[in-house]
């Protein structure tokens, strides 16, 4: 994990490290420092035994018996252990996948769009309405609003953004995401702007930012053919169940005023053209004229028209010129005037036209679900000539889960090599790592029975769980392999024995684990919920694995020990 690249790679470094150097250090204590407070504390105690040794007597006792029954009938053991393997691979195509989980750190974006053209004033009263609706919510503490600061830039007067910051968690019953579903429809009625209201992301991808979290680009050489395509396929996902707030920076109609000079007129009557555009844009720019300093600030003094002159186009029939001759000359006796539709903005990704759709997520859908039906949505509809590429977001999604799954093959393959070494055998660390099926399923199944997601967190827990699991084996396969030199013992009794011997810390190093990550799956905390699926993957994973393999690790250890001693007479 250290090694990762990306933006995953990134995000886990600093959790890479601590996890290296604690381990590095409490290796370096147990050789050491534990031997020699081990020498000064312990003492021989004779006497009575412990009030829990009854107890575990009982359970070590129960163990051995059913290990006696396990070890006749191995087949069937064996049996199950392809059974866990196929049923892990089961899950993994079946648990929902996801990337980053939202979280709640008390503040929700709302975005507003109106239709292209939308003046300043209105907006600003769209903004109003929404903060007058937002404002009776509860848990609002306080909110801020920007006019003219949405996705397609600061020119876009047509996009507003709200930022509502709650109450701390502690101090109010509901969710952000709960008080965003509430939110989402009181904000749905009115027809004159369309609001998509979101949790912030955890962090931000990608330097262009949609109406929602995670979006999709589209591009062409074909500007018009991309124009096109993109209006229909926005609908096309739209219509898929799985996302909503389906929107995208296409903005191509907003209404137009175009002026062509005369410049015959122009010329005969002494006003040549910059001298009109300069007028203009006096009149409706404004224009910065001069700078009123005062004694603790400075004032910009800016010329343009009566703001009521501006709303209108016939407004312009109003505009004249003084020539160089002194004489004032109509606007409309040198310009005439045309209305039509141009591009507000004109977006390029890589120096191609592009049209990004953005999305959100319906409730209690996966990232992986939404991506998989949109690109299957593009395969059926799309032209070969237009190329499809998710951005921000979703497509460090996309590339997370090659990469987390190269990380885990890595790791596995670093914990073979490693044990290998150790053990001088290329069987034995087969043998140890026997159990990761069955943690991946039970990490699998409980992350699918409480409605979590394989994300980024619940990967790491995986990771872990490649470190927390085989412990079990190592510890019953160290003794097997004692006993088999020393002592000239089958298999079968050497693994029995081992496992008797190392149930006790067997049981005390997975119970600390598993009380140790309960808080995590409970999601206590702020922010609990973006950490929940790491707890819920260790926790599920250690009590499956536990049970499975007690009695798989032994079975398999015969098996792998009859192969060594096959090899070593061959």
């Amino acid at each position: 994990m250290l090694f990762l690249g990306g933006i995953l790679g990134r995000l886990f470094r600093e959790f890479a490290v601590t996890i290296t150097t604690a381990v590095l250090l409490s290796g370096l204590v147990s050789v050491t420092l534990t031997p020699v407070l081990c020498s000064r504390i312990l003492r021989r105690r004779d006497g009575a035994a412990h009030r829990p040794e009854p107890v575990f007597a009982v359970v070590r006792n129960g163990y051995a018996r059913s290990l006696r029954v396990a070890l006749r009938h191995r087949g069937a053991v064996l049996v199950l252990f392809f059974a866990v393997l196929a049923a892990t691979a089961a899950m993994f195509r079946l648990v929902p996948k996801g990337f980053i989980p939202e979280q709640d750190d008390d503040s929700i974006n709302i975005l507003l769009r109106a239709p292209q053209g939308t003046a300043f004033e209105e907006m600003a009263a769209n903004v109003q309405t929404v903060g007058n609706i937002v404002r009776r919510n509860p848990n609002l503490q306080r909110a801020v609003a920007f006019v003219g600061n949405g996705p397609g830039g600061a020119g876009a007067m047509n996009t507003a953004r709200v930022v509502l910051r709650m109450k701390p968690r502690a101090d109010r019953v509901n969710t952000a995401q709960e008080i965003v579903q509430q939110t989402r429809p009181l904000l749905a009625r009115f027809p004159g702007f369309r609001t998509f209201v979101t949790l912030p992301p955890a962090f931000q991808i990608g330097g262009r930012q949609g109406d929602n979290s995670y979006s999709v680009t589209l591009q062409s050489p074909d500007t018009g053919e991309l124009y096109a395509w993109a209006d229909r396929f926005q609908k096309s996902v739209a219509a898929l169940p799985s996302v909503q707030d389906v929107s995208s920076d296409l903005e191509i109609k907003s209404p137009r005023v175009r002026l062509v000079i005369d410049r015959d007129k122009a010329a005969a009557l002494a006003l040549d053209p910059t001298r009109i555009s300069t007028a203009l844009y006096g009149g409706f720019g404004p224009r910065w004229s001069s700078t009123i300093y005062g004694d603790v600030a400075q004032y910009r003094v800016l010329l343009e028209l009566d703001p009521r002159y501006q709303e209108h186009v016939s407004a312009l029939r109003s505009v004249s010129f003084k020539s160089t001759q002194g004489v004032m000359v109509p606007l409309e006796s040198v310009v005439s005037t045309r209305e039509d539709l141009s591009p507000q903005t004109v977006n390029h990704s890589g120096q191609l036209p592009a049209v990004a759709i953005s999305f959100g997520l319906r409730p209690g859908v996966a990232l992986g679900d939404a991506v998989d039906a949109i690109r299957r949505e593009a395969a059926a509809r799309l032209p070969p000539t237009m190329t499809l590429r998710f951005e921000g977001t979703a497509k460090a999604f996309e590339e997370s889960i090659r990469n987390l799954g190269l990380l885990l093959f890595v790791a596995i393959g670093v914990v073979y090599i490693v044990l290998g070494m150790l053990y001088e055998s290329f069987v034995h660390p087969l043998t140890i790592l026997s159990g990761l099926p069955s943690a991946g399923l039970g990490a699998l199944a409980t992350l699918w029975l409480f409605g979590n997601e394989l994300n980024a967190y619940s990967f790491v827990g995986l990771i872990m769980l490649v470190g927390i699991v085989k412990k079990n084996a190592i510890m019953q396969i160290d003794v097997a392999l004692d006993e088999q030199r020393r002592n000239r013992r089958s298999p079968a009794d050497a693994i029995y024995e081992g496992c008797i011997v190392r149930f006790r810390p067997i049981m005390m190093t997975t119970m600390a684990a598993l009380l140790g990550a309960a808080p995590i799956a409970l999601g206590w905390g702020a922010g609990g919920e973006a950490r929940k699926p790491l707890g819920l993957a260790v926790v599920g994973g250690l009590l499956v694995s536990q049970l499975i393999t007690l009695y798989l690790t032994p079975i398999v250890y015969t098996y792998t020990a009859s192969l060594s001693a096959i090899r070593r007479q061959s």
